[in-house]
C-alpha cells in the first residue's frame, strides 16, 4: 500500500440529475415518488430521486423498442457507431473529476481509488468497445452442395441490465460498452443505493450525439423496477450483476418470454500463498485482494490459503498492514477505507464477525464499528479458520479474511474447489508448473499468478458453477449482445 506523505479533501461535488430518463428526456416518476439516495460516510441523504416503477419501465422499453425497431441506432453505419461511443468516452474524460466524486459521495469508496481505478477503467471499456462496433462479423461457410452458406452477427434487441452498487459508473460502462457497439438499446436500472454516476453518464451519451431511447435509464428497486424489466416481453435479454439468488429469482421471471440471460454473480474466491513465494508480494496482494473497495469486491480474495511452513510470518505481516490501513473521509487523499455501502450491509459484516467469533476463528484485528456516524468496519483478520466456518463459506462482501492453512497442492487444489463459487482465485509461487498446474485445476473463471484485482477490457470476466453465466469485457462479451444468423443461397 503506498504511503501518502500529503493529503488534501476533495470537493464534494454538485448532484446534476435525479430524474428519469426515457427516449432521451429527463422526466418525474409516472407515481411522482422519489427515493433518497445516502451519503454512507456520513448518513445523510444526499438528494431524492425519481423512484421507477412498471409504468415507468413500460415507457421505457417502448422507447428502447422503437429506436432499435425504426433506428437510427440498429442500422447506423457500424463505423459512426463506434464514433458516437468514443466520444462517450472522452466526455466522461473530460468530467473524469466530477464522476470521481459522484462515486465517492454516493459509494463511500475512497476518492483515490476513484480517480485512479474505477473512472480510468470506465474510459478504457468504452473507447475499447467503441473500436469493437465496426469489427463484429459472420464467417462463410463451405456446405456441402451447390450453395453459399455464411453466419451474420445481429444485435439481439432490447437489453434490460441491471448492476450493483459497488462500482456503479464501471458497471454501467461493462454494460453499456458491447451493447452499445453490437446496435442494441438499453433499458439500465441501477442500484438504488448508487444511482448518481450512472445518471449523469446518461447526461453525457446524449451530449455525445447518441441517439434518443439507445441509452434509458430507470433508478428504483429491484422487487418492481427490476422486475417489471425482466418479467417485461419488450425486453430480449437481461443483464445481471449482483447476488445468485436475486439471479435465480430473475431466472424464473424470466422463463415465460425465454430471455437471454448472462449473469456476473459473486464469489468466495480462494488466495493461495505457497511457500516458495515471494512473501513481502502475496502480503501485499492478499491485503489489496480483500481490503481493496471495503472488500465490496464479487472477486475480493476472502479465503486465503497460506502453506503451513509460512503461515505464522505471513500472519504477523498481514495483520501489520491491515493496522496501517486509514479509514475516514473518503473525500479526504490520505483515506485508505471508506464506509460500507449501507446500514443492511453494515449489520450483515459484523453479524459474520461474531459467527467468526463462536465458531472459534482467531480475530487478529479489528471485528468492530470504526468511529460514531457512517457505516464505518475496521479491517477485520480472523486466523486459524476452517473449511466449514460460515466466514470461510458465504459471501460476506466486506473487510473480513479468513486465513487458512493447507500442506500441498493436491489438498489446497480440492479445497479451493470446494465451494459452490466459482468466480475468482490466484496462486502465489516462484514455480511456474505450479502455478499453471493450479490454474488448470482450479474451477473459476479467473486465475491470477502473482498478482490480484487485474482487470483489463480486452480480458474476459465471468464465473464457474453458481458465480454466473456468460462472459463480460473482451471478444466474449460481444457474444452476449449477438444473434448468430445462418443464410443459405442456392447457387443453382
Amino acid at each position: 500500500m503506498a504511503t501518502v506523505t500529503e493529503t488534501a479533501v476533495v470537493p464534494v461535488p454538485k448532484v446534476r440529475q435525479t430524474k428519469i430518463l426515457i427516449g432521451g428526456e429527463w422526466r418525474d416518476s409516472v407515481s411522482g415518488k422519489t427515493f433518497d439516495t445516502v451519503n454512507p460516510a456520513t448518513e445523510e441523504v444526499i438528494a431524492s430521486i425519481a423512484e421507477g416503477d412498471k409504468e415507468d419501465v413500460d415507457l421505457a422499453v417502448a422507447a428502447a423498442r422503437k429506436t432499435f425497431d425504426s433506428g437510427p441506432w440498429s442500422t447506423m453505419d457500424a463505423r459512426d457507431r463506434g464514433r458516437l461511443i468514443m466520444r462517450l468516452a472522452d466526455l466522461v474524460e473530460s468530467n473524469a473529476a466530477e464522476l470521481a466524486a459522484l462515486e465517492t459521495l454516493d459509494n463511500g469508496k475512497p476518492i483515490n481509488d476513484s480517480m485512479a481505478a474505477d473512472i480510468p477503467l470506465v474510459i478504457d471499456c468504452l473507447r475499447y468497445y467503441a473500436g469493437w462496433a465496426d469489427k463484429i462479423h459472420g464467417d462463410t461457410i463451405p456446405i456441402r452442395g451447390n450453395y453459399f452458406c455464411y453466419t451474420r452477427r445481429e444485435p439481439i434487441g432490447v437489453c434490460g441490465q441491471i448492476i450493483p452498487w459497488n462500482f456503479p459508473a464501471l458497471m454501467a460502462a461493462w454494460k453499456w460498452g458491447p451493447a452499445l457497439a453490437t446496435g442494441c438499446t438499453v433499458v439500465m436500472k441501477p442500484a438504488e443505493q448508487t444511482p448518481l454516476s450512472c445518471l449523469r453518464m446518461g447526461e453525457l451519451a446524449l451530449e455525445a450525439g447518441i441517439p434518443e431511447g439507445v441509452i434509458n435509464i430507470v433508478p428504483g428497486y429491484g422487487p418492481t423496477a427490476g422486475a417489471s424489466l425482466v418479467k417485461h416481453p419488450g425486453v430480449d435479454k437481461i443483464a445481471f450483476t449482483g447476488e445468485h439468488l436475486t439471479a435465480q429469482i430473475i431466472m424464473k421471471d424470466a422463463a415465460m418470454t425465454l430471455k437471454r440471460l448472462t449473469f456476473e454473480l459473486g464469489g468466495k474466491s480462494p488466495n493461495v500463498i505457497f511457500a516458495d513465494a515471494d512473501i513481502d508480494a502475496a502480503v501485499a496482494g492478499a491485503e489489496f485482494g480483500l481490503f481493496f473497495n471495503q472488500g465490496q469486491c464479487c472477486c475480493a480474495g476472502s479465503r486465503v490459503f497460506v502453506q503451513e511452513s509460512i503461515k505464522d510470518e505471513f500472519v504477523e505481516k498481514l495483520v501489520s498492514r491491515a493496522h496501517e490501513r486509514t479509514l475516514g473521509n473518503p473525500f479526504d487523499t490520505g483515506t485508505s477505507q471508506g464506509p460500507q455501502i449501507d446500514q443492511a450491509q453494515f449489520d450483515k459484516i459484523l453479524a459474520y464477525v461474531e459467527k467468526g467469533k463462536a465458531a472459534g476463528a482467531d480475530c487478529l484485528t479489528g471485528g468492530t464499528r470504526f468511529g460514531n456516524k457512517g457505516f464505518f468496519v475496521e479491517p477485520t483478520v480472523f486466523n486459524n479458520v476452517t473449511d466449514d466456518m460460515p466466514i470461510a463459506t458465504d459471501e460476506i462482501f466486506g473487510p473480513v479474511m479468513s486465513i487458512l492453512s493447507f500442506k500441498d497442492t493436491d489438498e489446497i487444489i480440492r479445497r479451493s474447489n470446494n465451494t459452490f463459487y466459482g468466480l475468482a482465485a490466484a496462486v502465489w509461487t516462484r514455480d511456474v508448473a505450479k502455478a499453471h498446474l493450479y490454474a488448470k485445476s482450479v474451477r473459476a473463471g479467473t486465475v491470477w499468478v502473482n498478482c490480484y484485482d487485474v482487470f483489463d477490457a480486452a480480458a474476459p470476466f465471468g464465473g464457474f458453477k453458481m458465480s454466473g453465466m456468460g462472459r463480460e469485457l473482451g471478444e466474449a462479451g460481444l457474444n452476449n449482445y449477438t444473434e448468430l444468423k445462418t443464410v443459405t443461397m442456392s447457387l443453382d
